[in-house]
């Protein structure tokens, strides 16, 4: 949809994944017509949504379409009554003259949300004694609940996180979304790397992990359980090119690849291809059959009709299609069988291949971020990672990463272990009303990051320490120290 690259940017289209946004609520649609959506107490449908550039704010008229939202200019010639402060505004619920009725009436006669805060403000007998700040705040609250306006926005790291973060945050393992900025950086993401990805975070992680590499280098995301779940993935909406790199490894196969004794599940050889050709000429007899069965049918009711017992026939009839459909049920279910072959193959196919890429163990580094103990996960997945590489781990607490810290130190083969937990606050900035939001997160979960080397398995951590400690004279002893803290 760009239009000889004067385009000002994507636009929306139908079948994309798009991100609705109101003030600060986010939520994400997919773009289909016809489709009543509901959000924030407003349903609407977003055809007339498709063809407008993303980031168009959207008015909601009546029928629920939507119209795009001409820019008003705010009346500030006038200088508006206001109170020097607010203390003798009582909220007795009797300072407002139009009754909830009168506002339906309103609404009904089809009369913008605009016009209806007006009418609010005029009908309202304390607005002129409020102040200035408690004003502009009425005339926001009464906006958000008349004026219906929605921002089609596309969907990105930032904005999926944020949404995921807000909406049920249990999903995401409460990974904030500066945290994950951190481990973007923390990981050193970037194009043509060969990424390793554990997570529990309904694919945000690998989401915004792919979003960064642009489709360049490739990514193994190792799963739990049956299959990897990519339900924030699909949000992205990335092109079919960026999932060619994609693979996917059960955790439940680690141990086995590493001991060796995966290797030995080879691709399915001969004997199921020969079964799979075997059934595939059955199918052909009996379909040869079947249409024997049906010529037999066909005499039989003509002699029937020849009879002309009406009742005989119905039955004949009612026989002949019992048959019929028995066979076809037969067929449907010969077909899904070689499909769930032909699939089970392909997946087995994509196994090995995955399996190969990590046996390299040649990695560019390891993202974790999950529902399990860090510990396990990180001594073994750190086995695929080529040395001098980064690592980064995430934890909803603190305790399981300081314990995975001491066993990485014992274990060697790591420099530069960090732990950290990033701290935000967010300000509203207003003149002469600046200051940190009254709500603020308790916590986005904690970093381990480091950088793997060269594992030395003759010798363990401390040992060397020992062997260093009697070689060094007293002045450089210290420093070796203060290197290994």
């Amino acid at each position: 949809a760009m239009e000889g690259g004067r385009s000002p940017g994507p636009r929306i289209c139908e079948g994309d994944c798009a991100v609705l946004k109101r003030d600060d609520v986010f939520k994400a649609v997919p773009v289909l017509r016809r489709r009543k959506i509901i959000f924030e107490k407003q349903w609407f449908y977003l055809d007339n949504a498709i063809g407008h550039i993303y980031g168009t704010t959207f008015e909601v008229t009546s029928g629920g379409n939507l119209q795009p939202k001409q820019e008003v200019e705010e009346t500030t010639t006038e200088t508006k009554e206001a109170g020097t402060d607010n203390r003798n505004i009582v909220d007795d619920g009797k300072s407002q003259k139009l009754t909830h009725d009168d506002i339906k009436a309103l609404k009904d006669k089809g009369i913008k949300g605009q016009e209806i805060v007006q009418q609010l403000i005029e009908n309202s007998t304390t607005f002129r004694d409020k102040t200035e700040f408690a004003q502009d705040k009425y005339i926001k609250k009464k906006k958000k609940k008349y004026e219906a306006v929605i921002t089609i926005v596309k969907p990105s790291t930032r904005i999926l996180s944020t949404m995921y973060y807000a909406r049920e945050p249990g999903k995401i393992n409460h990974l904030r979304y500066d945290t994950l900025a951190q481990m973007l950086t923390l990981g050193n993401i970037r194009a043509g790397n060969k990424m390793i990805v554990m997570e529990t975070c309904a694919g945000l992680v690998l989401g915004a992990v792919m979003e960064r590499m642009g489709g360049y280098g490739s990514i193994i995301q190792m799963y739990p359980g049956g299959g990897p779940v990519r339900a924030a993935t699909s949000c992205f909406g990335f092109p079919k090119l960026f999932f060619d790199n994609l693979h996917e490894f059960p955790l439940s196969k680690v141990d086995s690849l590493l001991s060796g004794a995966f290797s030995t599940e080879t691709l399915p050889s001969e004997p199921e291809d020969n079964a799979l050709l075997e059934e595939e000429s059955n199918g052909l007899t009996d379909e040869k059959q079947t249409s024997l069965q049906e010529a037999e049918d066909e005499s039989a009711t003509e002699a029937a009709m020849e009879i002309s017992q009406t009742e005989e026939q119905e039955t004949m009839d009612i026989n002949a299609e019992d048959v019929e459909f028995k066979e076809n049920k037969e067929k449907e279910n010969k077909e899904n069988v070689r499909e769930k072959q032909r699939k089970q193959w392909e997946r087995r196919k994509k196994l090995i291949e995955t399996a190969a890429l990590l046996r390299e163990k040649n990695a560019d580094g390891l993202i974790v971020a999950s529902k399990f103990h860090p510990t396990p996960l990180l001594l073994s997945l750190l086995e695929f990672v080529a040395p001098s590489r980064p690592f980064v781990v995430y934890c909803q607490y603190k305790e399981p990463l300081l314990e995975c810290y001491t066993k990485l130190r014992e274990r060697g083969g790591v420099i530069n272990l960090k732990l950290s937990e990033t701290w935000l606050r967010n300000y509203q900035v207003l003149p002469d009303r600046s200051h940190p939001k009254l709500t603020m997160s308790g916590g986005g979960g904690y970093l381990l990051c480091g950088t793997t080397v060269v594992l030395d398995k003759g010798k363990s951590d401390s040992s060397s320490l020992e062997a260093l400690k009697v070689e060094e004279p007293s002045s450089k002893r210290c420093k070796v120290q203060d290197l290994h803290c």
